[in-house]
């Protein structure tokens, strides 16, 4: 199997008869807003059929989650699946979860195009789910920013209050099911309408029928990831003779007491060792851009017998899929798949904005077309592919062939 172009789409300027800059001024990370019609005649890229067919599929995320299950309610079992787990399923109340489909089906990487008023960065992927009439996940909530995207059919979306981790979860289920839930607000979607939801409001999504719906989910590490990344890369880079000092200490009230003046003094260390030696853009561009699903990347690794011929005759390379790039400019650095690469700016920014590479980009900077250079290098670790050896098929092909 491999992954599918990257096409350009142009971004959405309005959310409904709201413009993106209101959105982001009064809604994003704020409250909940539901667009009709966000996606005038949409048609679904991908079908229910066809998503049971990618999660027979053992390098792709998959779920399923039953609410009257065998082993109990809430029951979650994770793909692969085979053809008889699908005919063994009842008539209501399961869904299907695919994750990552944007890596598979050109369609479905077009839609997060529209969606770049947000940073690329902070995109994470597009999970698609399946539900028979009545399927759901159960009233929950998550913490990170989601659009709720109506692909086929219908379903009922209940929004419930602001949720964490003190909410009474239900109990012999791995899932983080809400054991009270009270809904403020009940809308019907239907294809092409959007409800966006920010962190932490309780949700409840009810098929009426069979449904499909395209979640387009974003980035939100916690802070005890980032603040142990944070401390692990800063720690390596400074020197032993960085230490606690207090050159201002007066007698204390009470030798034993850890006060107020000590506290401010390591308060105010730290935030000195914060700014150097490396660039906090250095390491935050570095963990953002990490691939989620690193196999899907090295899928078409090495694929390029020759890149430098091939763009000489006219040809390009792409980013993966499944890859992630971003840059920031001071110090000018080109991030992709957590890596950080010294590159110049008009370069990063050409390079994130169009994700190719052609010979006048060689032509431009022909040092980092030097062996073992930028090129090379992310061309070796399934960064950079040839998009005449994607073929849209391919996917239908492995499953035919299981």
């Amino acid at each position: 199997m491999t992954a599918s172009v990257y096409r350009s789409v142009d971004p959405l300027t309005h959310l409904g008869d709201i413009p993106v800059e209101t959105f982001l001024r009064e809604y994003w990370q704020k409250k909940p807003l539901l667009i009709r019609n966000a996606f005038p005649g949409f048609e679904a890229p991908i079908s229910g059929e066809e998503l049971a067919g990618m999660a027979l599929e053992e390098q792709i995320e998959s779920r399923i989650v039953e609410e009257h299950g065998i082993d109990g309610p809430w029951q979650l079992r994770n793909g692969p699946f085979t053809e008889e787990d699908f005919f063994s399923l009842p008539k209501t109340h399961w869904t299907l979860l695919v994750q990552a489909v944007d890596q598979w089906i050109p369609e479905v990487a077009d839609i997060k195009d529209y969606f770049r008023f947000i940073p690329d960065w902070r995109l994470d992927d597009i999970m698609i789910s399946y539900a028979a009439d009545q399927g759901s996940v159960g009233p929950h909530y998550d913490f990170y920013d989601v659009f709720l995207l109506q692909a086929e059919g219908n379903r009922r979306w209940h929004l419930g209050p602001k949720a964490d981790a003190s909410s009474p979860r239900v109990e012999g289920t791995p899932l983080n099911i809400l054991r009270e839930f009270e809904s403020e607000a009940s809308w019907l979607l239907e294809p092409g309408d959007m409800l966006y939801l920010p962190p932490q409001y309780s949700h409840w999504g009810i098929a009426e029928g069979g449904c499909t719906t395209i979640s387009v989910g974003f980035r939100a590490p916690s802070a005890r990831t980032m603040l142990e990344d944070l401390a692990a890369e800063l720690g390596a880079g400074l020197p032993d003779h960085y230490r606690y000092t207090d050159a201002d200490l007066t007698l204390p009230a009470n030798p034993a007491e850890i006060d107020s003046a000590t506290v401010a003094r390591v308060q105010r260390q730290l935030a000195e060792w914060l700014q150097q030696p490396q660039n906090i853009a250095q390491w935050f561009g570095a963990i953002m851009t990490e691939a989620k699903y690193p196999d899907t990347v090295a899928l078409d690794a090495g694929a390029a017998e020759d890149w430098r011929e091939h763009l000489a005759e006219g040809g390009n390379l792409i980013l993966n899929p499944g890859s992630r790039c971003a840059f920031c400019r001071d110090p000018a650095t080109l991030f992709v798949d957590g890596e950080s690469l010294p590159v110049p700016l008009l370069f990063a920014e050409g390079f994130c904005e169009s994700r190719e590479i052609t010979q006048s980009d060689v032509d431009a900077h022909p040092e980092l077309a030097a062996k073992d250079a930028l090129i090379d290098q992310l061309v070796s670790q399934g960064s950079l592919i040839y998009p005449e050896l994607l073929d849209d098929d391919d996917l239908d092909e492995d499953q035919e062939s299981d």
